[in-house]
């Protein structure tokens, strides 16, 4: 009797946090995302590096919080009832990122997303980006949080940050 058994491709499905930041599509993995919250008044830090827009008191936690826009080099906009701050875990510390607006939790396959392209716009390091993935017709822009600061930014951000 032949063998009738299908070869199965394992494919691995991630699932992502989006969010709009400039006009663009980004995501982190949902594994590096402790919450989200609605943005809320920020503590200014005085000689913080000028992406950081200060802190914010997270249930008794200080959590330095990063301005993605300026992060990235974008033109600042004003706050809206959009605006969030994203809490991650990047390199075993608490951080806050303010992005435009969260979008969705996403399910993509770890097969469908590209390396992100050699030259990147804005002066932005290459190494920011995990990859580009593609969904239908829209593309996002996958972050690596791991990269995001430098050691001496993680080392010099206010608060508790661990």
């Amino acid at each position: 009797m032949p063998d009738l058994t299908l070869e199965r491709q394992d494919t691995t499905i991630l699932q992502l946090a989006s969010f709009s930041l400039g006009g663009e599509e980004y995501a982190v993995e949902i594994s590096m995302v402790q919450e989200i919250v609605r943005m809320t008044s920020v503590t200014r830090v005085p000689r913080a590096p000028a992406f950081v827009e200060g802190v914010v008191n997270l249930r008794g936690k200080i959590v330095p919080v990063i301005d993605l826009r300026r992060r990235f080099n974008l033109p600042p906009i004003d706050k809206t009832k959009a605006t969030r701050i994203i809490i991650v875990n990047v390199v075993g510390k608490t951080v806050g990122l303010i992005v435009d607006q969260v979008r969705e939790v996403l399910r993509i396959a770890a097969d469908s997303i590209s390396p992100p392209p050699e030259l990147v716009a804005n002066g932005l390091d290459a190494s920011l980006f995990k990859g580009v993935g593609q969904i239908g017709e829209r593309l996002i822009i996958m972050l690596d949080l791991q990269h995001l600061l430098t050691a001496d930014e993680m080392a010099g951000l206010p608060g508790d940050a661990a």
